[in-house]
């Protein structure tokens, strides 16, 4: 490349300032964003104009010398800068300061007109390269940032710790409010965690839910507001999760009511491998019975307090006719023979089973819930009776 005029690079050098100047009220003039923007802040991308203008006095005066544009310009403004400054403004300002710079040619290098003029488009593409470069940079960090920051926040509310900066936290990752929240867990596709992640949040975001997720082991978990009907939604979901069971907690009013979910959810994943016929997915209310034999006090609770209970509050009649109903292999007649009553009292009192409960003894699986119920409800109230005993 033939060597820069020096008359022509001492008159850039006394006009950097002026340029500068130039540049500044012209953004002032053309950009609403940057005469929106706080003091602060319009200093620091006053700088870079400056710094802007200065590298490219310098990469004029040795163009063959390698540059590192994106330190020399970018380097004068905090990273922090990326936040309230996005990629397409500062593109905005690339151009209006190469304008400023075009404008100004003529007169600041008589006779070498064309050569400045193809190094300020050679250095405008230079700049631009730097300035995605930058921005990517940030967008990786923060993009780690974020996946620290929500598998943080996924293991907080697995563990049931979650208070109100956890609700923060969750905002700044793009959680909105939600009345609706519920917690899905299955076991973890053999692929990249970071993949897996990511085709969540692509899937979530197509049917408008905030999900926030993250991959525990062999536990894959994923956390979702904005839906209506927890199942259907899930299905949405379950092509990403491994082979085996997919669970769903209960639905729960807020983000850090979610633990809840969460806990019945994990529950549910380990005892659904008692019912190999589930669907895919499942609620972990609909495992009750496997979670209860697995040990999970909650479920236990949950049969005693939401099925036993209610059933005897109404009197014996509906707690012998189902007692007798489920040992006689569900038939009516048999059940009537043992209880000394017609078979339509029988088929009366187990509508009003159903009614009491939400569970049909004609129903194989619901009737396998409702056996556990009657078990659990005799050891309970077997306790009560002689404490010391059981």
């Amino acid at each position: 490349m033939p060597k820069r005029s020096a008359a022509t690079i001492r008159r850039l050098e006394a006009s950097m300032g002026t340029l500068a100047s130039a540049a500044i009220a012209r953004m002032d003039e053309v950009l609403p964003w940057y005469r929106a923007m706080p003091a602060e802040n319009r200093s620091w991308v006053n700088l870079v104009a400056q710094a802007g203008v200065a590298a490219f006095v310098e990469w004029f005066r040795q163009p063959d010398a390698p540059q590192a544009i994106s330190a020399d310009v970018f380097g004068t403004a905090p990273r922090e800068l990326t936040r309230s400054v996005t990629l397409q403004q500062t593109v905005e300002l690339v151009r209006v300061v190469i304008a400023v710079v075009e404008e100004q040619i003529e007169q600041i290098a008589p006779g070498d007109e064309a050569e400045v003029r193809e190094a300020v488009l050679r250095y405008s593409r230079e700049i631009a390269f730097a300035a995605a470069q930058v921005y990517a940079e940030a967008a990786e960090a923060r993009g780690a940032w974020d996946a620290r920051l929500e598998s943080l926040v996924v293991d907080a509310l697995l563990r049931g710790e979650a208070d109100d900066s956890l609700r923060s936290r969750a905002a700044a990752l793009g959680w909105g409010s939600h009345d609706s929240v519920v917690v899905v867990v299955g076991n973890t596709p053999d692929a990249e965690p970071e993949a897996v992640v990511d085709e969540i949040r692509r899937v979530a975001r197509a049917a408008h839910l905030d999900v926030l997720t993250g991959v525990q082991g062999d536990r894959l978990v994923a956390i979702l507001g904005g839906h209506v009907d927890p199942v259907r939604t899930t299905k949405l979901l379950v092509a990403q999760f491994g082979p085996g069971p997919v669970v769903v907690g209960p639905a729960v009013a807020d983000l850090l009511a979610a633990g809840e979910s969460a806990a019945a959810a994990v529950a549910g994943l380990m005892a659904a491998p008692a019912w190999p016929d589930a669907p895919r997915p499942v609620q972990a209310d609909d495992l009750l019975p496997e979670r209860a034999l697995a040990g999970d006090d909650l479920a236990r609770e949950r049969l005693v307090q939401e099925i036993y209970r209610p059933l005897q509050s109404t009197g014996t009649a509906l707690v012998e006719t189902l007692s007798a109903f489920l040992e006689q292999t569900s038939s009516l007649e048999a059940t009537a023979r043992v209880l000394f009553v017609h078979p339509n009292t029988v088929r009366y009192r187990l509508r009003r089973v159903t009614e009491v409960c939400g569970y049909a003894p004609a129903d194989p699986r619901q009737a396998l819930t409702l056996r556990m119920a009657l078990a659990l409800g005799r050891l309970a109230d077997a306790r009560l009776a002689a404490p010391g005993v059981l």
